[in-house]
């Protein structure tokens, strides 16, 4: 389906396993390919994400979540919020969306991505597989909501 050279292929994001057990992880590799290599997207545009999750058996997950949201990092309090947000669990439509699958969502108007000083608005999509035995693996991959550029400290300390 997906391949290395594919044009928005994601194999990095943020990957954390769940719940510690007495066993080895399994080598488990999130592909992801963005419908626009320049994961740039206007509001109220539609985005559509292909994915892959490699390097475990399809029979020992048991869940997958697949979901768009924001969330703010910097000073202060971190907010979060979820656009769009799907868990599948029943056995019989596990087949159609592991190991591989998509999904597409109509983006809001905001908040759109903001790289500022003191705060920033990131988005992703994050998808998150439960397996048999208890353990969970998350990956997540930013994207960027409008077109705001990135604001830059003033320097010299002087008045405008």
């Amino acid at each position: 389906m997906m391949g290395v050279s594919d044009a928005g292929f994601s194999p990095e994001g943020s990957f954390q396993a769940g719940v510690s057990q007495s066993f080895p992880a399994p080598t488990l590799r999130f592909l992801l390919q963005f419908d626009r290599a320049s994961r740039i997207y206007e509001p109220l545009e539609s985005i559509t994400v292909r994915y892959e999750v490699a390097g475990a058996e399809a029979a020992s997950m048991r869940a997958l979540e697949r979901s768009i949201l924001w969330y703010t990092e910097g000073k202060g309090e971190e907010d979060i919020g979820v656009h769009f947000f799907e868990r599948i669990a029943d056995a019989s439509d596990l087949p159609q969306v592991l190991p591989q699958g998509f999904f597409s969502n109509r983006l809001p108007a905001s908040p759109l991505s903001y790289e500022g000083v003191i705060v920033k608005v990131r988005w992703c999509v994050r998808l998150r597989v439960f397996f048999e035995a208890g353990r969970d693996f998350v990956s997540e991959h930013v994207f960027s909501l409008g077109r705001i550029p990135p604001i830059r400290q003033a320097t010299g300390g002087g008045r405008l």
